[in-house]
């Protein structure tokens, strides 16, 4: 219900139908979780291109590859400390 309820705001904001989506789920869901959340994708109608980790996300969308400090190859640490927990992420 969720998804299928976030697929028809995105539609109607962007006017255009959304296929594809990369979900995102805490760091601490297992393998099972982690399908459960892929398949419900799947049901509100989403190609599920991946499921990341939020942390994860949260360095992707910082965007921090396209800073201009940063020049070669880096290792990055990204810290969540939302929602109670303490994620950590090595990208």
């Amino acid at each position: 219900m969720v998804l299928s309820k976030l697929k028809d705001v995105a539609e109607t904001y962007l006017s255009h139908e959304v296929n594809n989506a990369v979900i995102t789920v805490p760091a601490y869901f297992n393998n099972s979780q982690r399908q459960a959340t892929k398949d419900a994708g799947k049901i509100a109608g989403f190609n599920v291109m991946r499921i990341i980790n939020e942390p994860t996300a949260a360095a992707i969308a910082y965007g921090f590859h396209k800073k201009k400090w940063i020049q070669g190859e880096k290792n990055v640490l990204v810290f969540d400390f939302g929602g109670g927990t303490f994620d950590v992420s090595l990208v």
